[in-house]
């Protein structure tokens, strides 16, 4: 079996292009899905079975099933009812960009509520009690103690969700989308060479979860700073 690499570094400039979309539903995706996953983990975690059940069904329904078959449920399923092409959401839902935003954004809602709801949990209950004993209301327990500690506690593990979010970006190629593996899909119909050409793709999401670690690191560093001696 012939290896061209000569094949591999004429394709990466041509795999950067589908970089930009790439990044735009990684970078919207988790914004959206961090901003509901915040108040999804405070009904997970509430004392009122009526807030904290219909939470505890979402993240299982999200987390125990494929990203793939959310995609296509998303894409696919919505255009069969005609309640939704009717409605005003429809020129929106019409579109692959805005379905992917969509189930990505549901999907990494699901797993950061419970990145979340672990840190939340896992802030010690003394901490809490010191604030309690100084006269913090709640809201300021919650702002000044209970999220800061919890944000450090979960900035590992939200690490490693905006890599799996980023790697579940390719999904996107499959309702017609040009992120990097939709470029690659491109040229490898082009080229017949499909190990040279996934090599290029796979060298390109490398650099970017490269770029995300070195982020998570300077975060780390920055929330941990007052533990360092």
């Amino acid at each position: 079996m012939s290896f061209d690499v000569a094949l591999i570094l004429q394709s990466v400039p041509q795999i950067l292009e589908g970089v930009r979309l790439t990044i735009q539903l990684h970078l919207i995706s988790l914004a959206l899905g961090t901003g509901l996953a915040l108040g999804l983990a405070l009904l997970r975690i509430s004392p009122n079975p009526l807030l904290s059940w219909p939470a505890l069904i979402y993240i299982y329904v999200f987390r125990g099933t494929p990203l793939l078959v959310q995609v296509a449920i998303v894409y696919y399923g919505l255009a069969q009812f005609e309640l939704v092409r009717n409605s005003a959401l429809w020129p929106i839902l019409r579109e692959p960009f805005w379905c992917a935003i969509l189930a990505f954004t549901l999907n990494v809602t699901a797993y950061t509520a419970e990145i979340l709801r672990g840190g939340i949990q896992g802030v010690d209950r003394g901490l809490i009690e010191a604030g309690r004993a100084l006269g913090l209301s709640v809201r300021h327990r919650f702002t000044h103690i209970t999220i800061p500690i919890a944000v450090r506690l979960s900035i590992p593990a939200y690490g490693n969700e905006m890599i799996s979010l980023l790697k579940g970006t390719a999904l996107a190629s499959m309702i017609t989308m040009y992120d990097v593996t939709g470029v690659a899909r491109v040229i490898v119909s082009r080229t017949f060479a499909p190990y040279e050409i996934f090599i290029s793709a796979a060298i390109v999401y490398l650099a970017l979860t490269w770029l995300i670690q070195q982020g998570v690191k300077l975060a780390e560093r920055r929330f941990n700073r007052y533990l360092r001696k």
